[in-house]
């Protein structure tokens, strides 16, 4: 299904459109479903807010499939709730207090916001002034987002804080394909949509598949915390 949405996405055809309003709406729900049947996720302590987090994406995925400035707001105000909720499940798994000070990924993350920020609510003010605070507060958002995954608890499984951190860079690489081709390259081919799908899929499972490796079963046993004997 995925696969088939990206490949519609990529088509400047008013039939392909119509056809996303059967696939694109599908997706989160596929995802979250999978993410439901996975043995033992009870135990995973991101479970709660993947899920939040993928309804909210459900809810930008339905708004996008409409034009304008209006749903282009509504549909980053709907993913904005997203990140918060992955912020709300990040941030209770944290490692360091105050990431975007002491974590690395804080530091990258605050270069991001103050390098895209700027950029991205200037090209937003040229579309509609009143997007532009709107705009900006999307970027300290994912940028959050994206401190908080890389500055998971040491105790979490390997495979969780790798495919958490790789799928909030995988987010950033969307969202900013996406603004860009919104704000400053309105000529963009057709097919640029289809690799702003890929990311953005490629963002969603590997959050999703890190929040699926995050139980109790396959804890990590941090160096520092063994004892000797």
């Amino acid at each position: 299904m995925g696969a088939h949405d990206v490949w519609l996405a990529g088509h400047a055809k008013a039939s392909a459109h119509r056809a996303r309003w059967l696939t694109k709406p599908m997706l989160m729900p596929l995802l979250a479903t999978a993410l439901l049947n996975r043995r033992g996720i009870e135990d995973s302590p991101m479970r709660n807010s993947t899920l939040v987090a993928e309804a909210a994406g459900w809810v930008g995925d339905v708004i996008l499939l409409n034009d304008g400035t209006a749903a282009f707001a509504a549909g980053a105000g709907a993913f904005g709730v997203g990140h918060g909720a992955y912020i709300w499940g990040l941030r209770a798994n944290r490692r360091i207090e105050r990431p975007l000070k002491r974590a690395p990924s804080g530091r990258v993350a605050i270069a991001l916001a103050l390098g895209a920020g700027p950029l991205m609510a200037v090209g937003a003010a040229r579309e509609d002034p009143a997007l532009s605070p709107a705009v900006a507060a999307y970027v300290g958002l994912i940028s959050t987002m994206f401190a908080c995954a890389g500055n998971l608890r040491a105790d979490l499984p390997t495979k969780t804080r790798r495919l958490t951190a790789l799928g909030a860079a995988a987010f950033v690489a969307s969202d900013s394909l996406l603004a860009t081709r919104q704000f400053w390259w309105r000529s963009a081919p057709a097919r640029v949509e289809s690799v702003v799908m890929i990311t953005y899929l490629l963002a969603q499972l590997l959050l999703s598949e890190g929040a699926a490796a995050a139980t109790r079963q396959t804890p990590n046993i941090p160096h520092e915390s063994r004892e000797v004997r």
